[in-house]
């Protein structure tokens, strides 16, 4: 678990700001003695642009690169707005139960969308009583449409973060949906349970999922990734789900 937070992108991105802070403060304190003074905007702006150097001389992700360069802007605007501390707190609740482990498992919230879920349904269409799995249901959206397409079968999803996970039941609830929902991690999943395993997570999660598959997955059945490919083997099928977005990979084992 350690091993885990410290190979974070998130730790990692704490950790830059720490390592350019000393060196915004070199640079702001030569500018001063050379008769040059800059506004608290403008050390921010300072900070940023050496952490986001810094992030990406390091090799993390683009979107890395624009949180360490507005982190610090960010903050100091956030203090000059003289909020209630309240209000930061349920945002930090809030943002929390929305991401939860994101610093771990390196899957922001990605929504997939009715395009998706229709190529998906085409996909399963001549598989009676399919078992389907979503790994990182989000809101539940894919497993809600086909569990309302294919009353045959069986459709589950798996999500880590608490809020996204409860909003997901309560839509199955409100639905009367034979749609299931399971919060915790799909790494303690058994996808050898399923026919087709969908997921939609982050190019730092598709080795680790590769792996997983490889193992577990059984004669016959489909592993789906939408927008990330797996590096270690070509996918077997690829479908342009929406016109110029996102394509969704296959590959039969």
């Amino acid at each position: 678990m350690l091993q885990q937070i410290l190979r974070a992108p998130a730790f990692k991105a704490i950790l830059i700001q720490l390592l350019a802070m000393p060196l915004m403060l070199l640079l702001v304190y030569g500018l001063a003695r050379a008769g040059v003074s800059l506004s608290l905007l403008a050390v921010a702006s300072v900070q940023g642009g050496l952490a986001a150097a810094i992030t990406w001389r390091a090799g993390l992700a683009r979107w890395w690169c624009a949180i360490g360069l507005l982190f610090a802007p960010a903050l100091l605007g956030a203090s000059m707005l003289d909020l209630p501390p309240a209000l930061f707190l349920a945002a930090f609740v809030f943002l929390l139960s929305l991401y939860w482990s994101t610093f771990r498992t390196q899957v922001p919230f990605y929504p997939s969308g009715p395009k998706a879920w229709q190529a998906v349904a085409e996909l399963i269409s001549e598989r009676p009583g399919v078992r389907l799995v979503d790994i990182g249901s989000g809101l539940g959206g894919l497993v809600l449409d086909l569990a309302r397409r294919r009353p045959d079968g069986q459709f589950d999803g798996i999500e880590l973060a608490p809020l996204p996970w409860l909003v997901s039941r309560v839509r199955a609830l409100a639905s009367g949906s034979r749609a299931r929902f399971l919060r915790g991690d799909y790494e303690a999943l058994d996808f050898g349970l399923y026919d087709v395993v969908f997921a939609y997570l982050s190019p730092a999660a598709m080795p680790a999922l590769w792996r997983k598959a490889e193992a577990e997955m059984l004669s016959g059945s489909m592993l789906l990734s939408y927008e990330f490919k797996i590096a270690a083997r070509e996918p077997d099928k690829t479908i342009a789900a929406t016109a110029g977005g996102p394509l969704l990979y296959i590959w039969c084992f």
